[in-house]
């Protein structure tokens, strides 16, 4: 099926863009941290000035998202808590 849709597209002149899980090209995780990002905070209210709006991503990521918030991919462990779970187990090997 993906060889028949890539031949169509390719006569129609549509470049693509897909590859399979887990290759340099899947940028699932990206286009899942912005979903994230904009449900969570972003579309939650106006931002009148753009400096705002960029202190409270910077805040959102350093403070929350990768202090706090849990992620299904890394056992619902947050980033943090994943990487010095990570570099425990490193050390204690």
């Amino acid at each position: 099926m993906s060889l028949g849709f890539g031949q169509i597209c390719a006569k129609a002149g549509i470049a693509r863009s897909m590859g399979s899980r887990g290759d340099c090209w899947d940028n699932a995780v990206a286009e899942t941290f912005f979903a994230t990002l904009k449900k969570e905070l972003v579309h939650r209210r106006s931002w009148p000035a753009r400096r705002e709006l960029i202190s409270e991503i910077f805040e959102y990521i350093e403070a929350f998202y990768n202090t706090t918030r849990r992620h299904s991919t890394l056992g619902y462990l947050s980033p943090a808590q994943f990487e010095t779970m990570t570099m425990t187990n490193k050390i204690n090997d």
